[in-house]
């Protein structure tokens, strides 16, 4: 059996956690920029605020009913999740981080009659140790412990946050009553391709042969899909990736850029953070590649992107030393910047990653130079423990007027000796 914790209304959890005020009043969160709405409690969906939708035509409705916003506070969410997967990991022998607020465990060792009661132990023993609700669903496969997890989280109140499908006889009520567009792994374009053929349920889909899925639903990703709705595991829990193949770093910018000397200082401070990532699991990088977003023309399409522009490098010897990162990132911004356009996002990836211990020195440069690496471990723990980027290079600038806006954002009161919670 399988089981899938899946945190509700997360960042509005996270932000209510700090704040008892707001426990029964409607709470959102909005995405970078504070364009758009991403998350929201029971209470704001009730009263009709859309996920996703702009946060300046929801402005009414947030007025009307003094729903309280928040921008995204990412430092207080990281911590929190941390907390919660740590939490799960000390319940389940495996667990897999499927996102920041989701996590799939493995309940193979719990037998069918107490399935119920473990869920149960899992959310409870989550809430309390972390102060974040959760719901949970419990399944013979991933894709029914989501699916699952949907009924828990439909009706809270009757399901106490918890459905378990373990029998064929919990199981088929819950397939009949699901539409095949709210099956995980089934997108958009396969939903509306499946009802212009008739197939509109999660039953209807699970009955289909496994050589039509071949043929119709991607090729073996079909197969896998409807064995699971079977019933039968296909898509097994994953290990944690310890070492990520690629690192990159994007932002939107606070507002439209267009001179090339902001965008500069914002790839350099993009390449910086990259590079503390990089060093964090001991790469380095051979490949850097650097994109920019320009702003649309047309002020009717004004809230989409534009195209992007993007070129990369090959280093002649892989590096996580920032300021060699720093000076190849910043020259491409030279190639892909075009006077009298304004850009609205950036962003710089590093890949080619390779173990840093596997680099030579070289004979022919300085002994200082090969060893930049202690240099960049020495700044990196100055910056960790004082926070708020004491030490950084030139290139990044000091006004930085580009940045995100964040004019909603409440404290960091996990990670910041300044803005811890206050008891009075």
């Amino acid at each position: 059996m399988k089981a899938i914790v899946d945190c509700n209304s997360f960042y509005c959890s996270c932000e209510r956690l700090f704040r008892p005020d707001l426990r029964k009043r409607p709470v959102v969160v909005l995405s970078n920029n504070d364009g758009c709405i991403v998350s929201r409690s029971d209470e704001a969906k009730n009263l009709g605020v859309p996920m996703a939708g702009a946060y300046f035509q929801a402005r009414p409705i947030i007025q009307q009913h003094n729903i309280a916003v928040f921008s995204s506070n990412y430092n207080l969410y990281g911590d929190l999740s941390w907390r919660v997967m740590e939490t799960l990991r000390s319940l389940s022998p495996m667990v897999e981080v499927y996102s920041v607020d989701e996590a799939f465990l493995d309940l193979s060792h719990v037998p069918v009659d107490e399935l119920e009661a473990a869920a149960l132990h899992i959310r409870h023993t989550v809430e309390e140790w972390t102060g974040i609700s959760v719901s949970v669903g419990v399944a013979p496969t991933k894709t029914l412990a989501k699916l699952a997890n949907y009924i828990a989280k439909k009706n809270k109140a009757a399901s106490n946050c918890i459905k378990v499908l373990a029998t064929p006889e919990q199981l088929a009520p819950a397939l009949q009553s699901t539409r095949v567009n709210n099956v995980w792994g089934v997108g958009r374009a396969f939903a509306n391709k499946l009802i212009n053929q008739g197939i509109t349920s999660a039953w209807e889909l699970s009955t289909m042969p496994e050589e039509w899925a071949h043929r119709h639903m991607g090729g073996i990703t079909g197969v896998r899909l409807i064995r699971e709705l079977k019933g039968i595991p296909a898509i097994d829990l994953e290990e944690p990736l310890k070492v990520k193949k690629m690192i990159a770093t994007t932002r939107m910018f606070g507002e439209p850029v267009g001179d090339i000397g902001s965008i500069k200082e914002a790839v350099a401070t993009y390449t910086t953070r990259a590079a503390e990532k990089l060093r964090r699991q001991h790469s380095a990088a051979k490949v850097i590649s650097v994109f920019i977003v320009s702003k649309e023309q047309d002020h009717m399409i004004d809230f989409h992107h534009g195209p992007s522009i993007s070129t990369h490098i090959t280093l002649p010897i892989p590096t996580s030393n920032t300021q060699e990162l720093i000076k190849p990132a910043v020259d491409m911004v030279d190639q892909l910047f075009t006077r009298g356009k304004e850009y609205k996002k950036a962003g710089v990836m590093l890949s080619g990653l390779v173990p840093d211990e596997s680099i030579q020195g070289n004979l022919f440069v300085s002994q200082e130079k090969n060893n930049n690496r202690f240099l960049m471990d020495i700044l990196d723990n100055v910056n960790f423990s004082m926070r708020g980027d004491i030490l950084k290079f030139a290139a990044v600038g000091t006004a930085r007027n580009w940045k995100m806006r964040q004019e909603l954002h409440s404290s960091r009161y996990t990670t910041r000796w300044d803005e811890l919670f206050e008891v009075r």
